[in-house]
């Protein structure tokens, strides 16, 4: 195993409560009481739709591009300030680091933002990259940012192992022929699909020793 791609939000970090509590969080800073449900309805639409809802929702005198700068206010807060890498990953990111493996990101997330965080918690050296879904154009339905991150690693899909959390983005990965290790996120819905699609499953990175298990018997053949 030469080649590492790890998804941020819910793999790398402990973040994915941010985008649970967006939109109530949002609404209370603006003096509004969130509604019961708001939260399931908003975290599902892009930022500008999201915006849309709540100006027109709330009767907000705010203009909709008012609305997602106090969004991004609270998303930059988070990034810059408060969110932290999983317990374990560090250790994990280590010993890959002194196998010589190359690591990069895959991620949904704005690079600035992962770039705030990771310098933050003293992370940055262990990426050779940071590839975003924005730059390349695609989301995680699609293969094309897991096949770029494996092109700049210099690596192919025998020799690549992605690390993700969300149920879809490991069966875009698997159906593109990748090896996936499945991450266990609580606010991941679909959890089953996880465990039965990724090649190694990690309920946390204490169970770090089933990758390198997994690494030994490939490279065994």
């Amino acid at each position: 195993m030469q080649g590492i791609i790890f998804d941020f939000d819910g793999t790398l970090f402990d973040s994915m409560y941010l985008w649970e509590t967006i939109g109530t969080d949002y609404l209370k800073s603006v003096g509004r009481e969130p509604k019961p449900g708001v939260q399931d309805i908003v975290k599902d639409m892009s930022l500008y739709q999201a915006a849309c809802y709540c100006q027109k929702e709330y009767e907000l005198s705010l203009s909709a591009s008012e609305i997602m700068d106090g969004f991004n206010r609270i998303i930059e807060k988070f990034y810059f300030d408060s969110v932290q890498p999983k317990d374990g990953v560090i250790a994990l990111l280590e010993e890959m680091r002194e196998r010589k493996m190359k690591i990069c990101i895959a991620t949904a997330t704005d690079k600035y933002l992962i770039k705030a965080a990771l310098k933050r918690c003293g992370m940055e050296h262990y990426f050779v990259d940071i590839l975003t879904c924005t730059e390349i154009g695609y989301g995680k339905d699609e293969p094309v940012i897991y096949r770029e991150a494996m092109n700049r690693l210099g690596t192919n899909k025998e020799n690549t192992m992605i690390f993700e959390d969300a149920a879809y983005a490991i069966r875009t990965a698997k159906k593109d022929g990748f090896r996936v290790t499945g991450i266990y996120d609580s606010y991941e819905k679909n959890e089953i699909q996880v465990q039965e699609m990724a090649d190694v499953y990690l309920e946390d990175y204490s169970q770090k020793d089933r990758f390198w298990q997994f690494v030994l018997q490939t490279a065994a053949g």
